[in-house]
This record gives C-alpha cells, structure tokens and sequence, in this order.
C-alpha cells in the first residue's frame, strides 16, 4: 500500500504548463496517501516573474485550513525577514516541497510531522515545474526537507547556510525554516541568523548574481 501512496505526482501534471493550470491540477494529486487526511492541496503563490522564490517544507495547520502558504506563525516570521531585507513582496513566489499538511492528532490539536523521502519524491515534480516557469534569480531554500528536495539527501544545511551556491538555472541560499525561529531557545538569537540568510539571498539580486534573468 505505501508504493502505491507513493507513486508520485507526474501523472497528474497538466498538459498545458501555467501557473493556474499546475494549481488546478495539484487540487486533485493523489501521488501520495498525504492527501487522504489533509484538507485541500496547498499550491505556491506570488509573482508570475518572481526573482525570489521561496520553499519551505509542508503546508502547516493553519495553511491546510486556509489554503495558502505561510499564513501561520511561520510566515510571519518570513514576511519580517523579507520586509526588514528590503525584498519587495511584488517579486516573490512562495512555496512548499511537500503540498499536502502531514500530522498527527495530540487531543484536538493536529501537530506537524516530517514528511518522508518518499513523500518528498513524490511530490518533486510540482516544484519542478514551478521552478521551470518561474526562473527565479534565486531560490531560498528554508529547511532540511525543502534541501533534500532541491539539492539531494547529502546536503547539510547547517554547513552552508547564507551561502550563495548555483543551481542550475538559479542561485541557492539555504537556511533555516522560519518555524526553527519559533522553537529555538534564544528566539532573537534564532531570528537574527535568519535575517542574515535572507540579506544574503537579497544581496544576490541586488548585486546582479542572480542566474535566472539577465
């Protein structure tokens, strides 16, 4: 049964390659059993020419309810990093690797879990293909699932984070997920280093080292 939750979301892919079409299609993906508990497809959202595009892990508690990325605690985070690195909401795209909110019940409450490498695989060639329309100059990658996703299960993100490495088509930057702000300890301490990795993002654009666009 697991193989065959997991038999991946190419075959559900669109024909017709937009954006709008991808976010429909992704509405009925059942490449893997995610879909079967969470409450609706969680697609990316932004600007169609985005220079900065963003992936996170999973669509949380709040994201699965409203249909949306980051509209929890932790896009609340990112948006502060955004805003205090000077990046223009206008030129973002924001996503996630996995698209459907993997949980577990803790009395009412549905709390988070990490999604697997074959759920992860799985659901690659949504992202893929946003990526392929998007062209972004560069790519933060928020987090250890949204790093296996882009860059493979070797990468370590502690070991180059805010460091801008190309990729493709794109330039990079790994860091944090924006939710580790909220669970850290020292959570200015936490934030900090966050925003550093996001000013290194900007800096890329800013300074003309993006790989997306002349």
């Amino acid at each position: 049964m697991a193989e065959l939750d997991n038999k991946g979301a190419a075959a559900f892919l669109p024909t017709s390659r937009t954006l709008p079409e991808l976010r429909r299609a992704a509405a009925g993906c059942q490449g893997c059993g995610l879909y079967r508990d969470a409450g609706q497809t969680v697609f990316g959202e932004g600007a169609v020419d985005a220079r900065y595009l963003f992936v996170g892990e999973q669509p949380g508690d709040q994201e699965d309810r409203q249909g949306a990325p980051f509209v929890g605690p932790a896009g609340r985070v990112l948006d502060r990093a955004m805003e205090e690195a000077g990046i223009d909401r206008d030129e973002v795209y924001v996503t996630n690797a996995v698209k459907h909110f993997k949980f577990t019940y803790k009395g009412k409450r549905r709390i988070h879990q990490k999604p697997s490498a074959a759920e992860i695989d799985a659901c690659l060639p949504w992202l893929t293909a946003e990526m392929a329309l998007l062209h972004p100059d560069v790519t933060v990658v928020l987090g250890a699932t949204a790093a296996r996703a882009l860059l493979g299960p070797s990468f370590r993100v502690t070991h180059h984070r805010g460091q801008p490495l190309p990729h493709g088509e794109t330039v990079v930057v790994a860091t944090i997920h924006p939710s580790a702000v909220l669970r850290a300890p020292d959570r200015d301490a936490a934030y900090e280093g966050f925003l550093a990795d996001v000013r290194a993002a900007a800096r890329v654009v800013t300074d003309g080292a993006g790989a997306g666009r002349p």
